[in-house]
């Protein structure tokens, strides 16, 4: 009796996650014929035109990056609640620098941390003898080529660019680790960071959960992640709205057209200083790619933002020295400015 009741719940719970993934999929099927109906025959607008084109890009543009981020944070949830901060610490320990760069670069995709976690994690992997330019490999990797960037990449443009964006992030991760770990770096980190000491037993917080556990761990993740950053999505997606509607083309290719030499220099450079993830930042890069960018100089702007931001580098600031910021700045940003002249030339 015992074993049919658990048989019964269990078929309920498959039917009602199979259904919820029929819906998502149903709704993002539908979303753009919607809106092509409702914005075109219903209110009117010409949807070639720039204010029908501005608002239709910015409400599609609104639905399907919210249920991309709905849907990939809820898998990758799941994923990491396999993968713990203690698992990945107790991994990269000890390893040797080279080997522990692809290492680390590799974990930073698939337990991504926010900014605010990037202190934690510093001291975390350092006190575990991981060498500092491993961490810095982990450091770059994480917020740079992480689920949600992937999964909108993969969403906007498809899977050429999303490969390219991956693999020129993680070779960023990798170099830029090892040319700072060539730096000798830990004369530039703040010594209660080398004096800490890990001991005794790793606990797992993932050990224990049930399946039930980790689905509605995603789903939390969901609400937690949109109420934190909807503000920067509904801002970018605005921005990007203006410039697929109103940009005039003329600007857009002299100043970061394909035939501007410092293209890939200017956009890095205005990228660096801005705040914001993947999220916010791709409907903005997808408007200036409809205006004719070049993918190159596209992938250095959004790398530029997403793994250079001010507040991480701020809270960095409590572990690391000036010297170090400055250069580990420095060497990312060369990288991604190899990257975005590099794509340029080839694609």
């Amino acid at each position: 009796m015992a074993t049919s009741t658990t048989m019964d719940a269990l078929s309920r719970r498959v039917v009602v996650q199979a259904g919820a993934v029929a819906v998502w999929v149903a709704l993002y099927a539908v979303n753009r014929p919607f809106w092509d109906w409702l914005v075109g025959d219903v209110v009117g607008l010409d949807l070639e035109g720039r204010l029908g084109s501005g608002v239709h890009f910015f409400l599609y543009d609104t639905v399907k990056i919210a249920l991309l981020l709905a849907g990939i944070i809820v898998v990758v949830t799941v994923l990491r609640s396999f993968v713990s901060v203690e698992r990945t610490r107790a991994l990269l320990g000890g390893r040797r620098e080279g080997v522990g760069n692809v290492m680390a670069a590799g974990l930073g995709v698939v337990t991504p941390f926010c900014s605010c976690s990037a202190v934690p994690a510093f001291i975390g992997f350092v006190a575990a003898g991981v060498p500092v330019g491993v961490t810095l490999s982990f450091l770059i990797a994480s917020p740079l080529v992480n689920e949600v960037a992937i999964a909108l990449l993969l969403g906007l443009f498809g899977i050429g660019p999303t490969l390219l964006y991956v693999g020129a992030g993680l070779l960023i991760a990798v170099v830029g680790g090892w040319v700072l770990g060539r730096m000798r770096p830990e004369r530039w980190v703040e010594p209660f960071v080398l004096e800490t000491r890990v001991s005794g037993r790793v606990v797992d917080p993932s050990a224990g959960l049930t399946w039930d556990d980790r689905v509605r761990m995603g789903v939390d993740e969901v609400g937690v992640v949109l109420r934190r950053i909807w503000p920067y999505l509904v801002v970018g997606i605005g921005i990007g709205a203006v410039i697929h509607g109103w940009a005039p083309e003329g600007f857009v290719e002299r100043y970061a057209g394909a035939g501007n030499p410092f293209a890939v220099l200017v956009a890095v450079v205005l990228g660096v200083p801005l705040y914001s993830n993947a999220a916010g930042i791709l409907p903005l890069v997808e408007a200036l790619h409809d205006k004719g960018l070049p993918m190159g100089t596209l992938l250095a702007f959004m790398m530029a933002v997403v793994a250079l931001s001010l507040p991480e580098l701020v809270l960095l600031r409590r572990v690391l020295r000036p010297p170090l910021i400055a250069v580990f700045v420095g060497v990312v940003a060369t990288g991604i400015v190899a990257v975005g002249y590099l794509f340029n030339a080839v694609l």
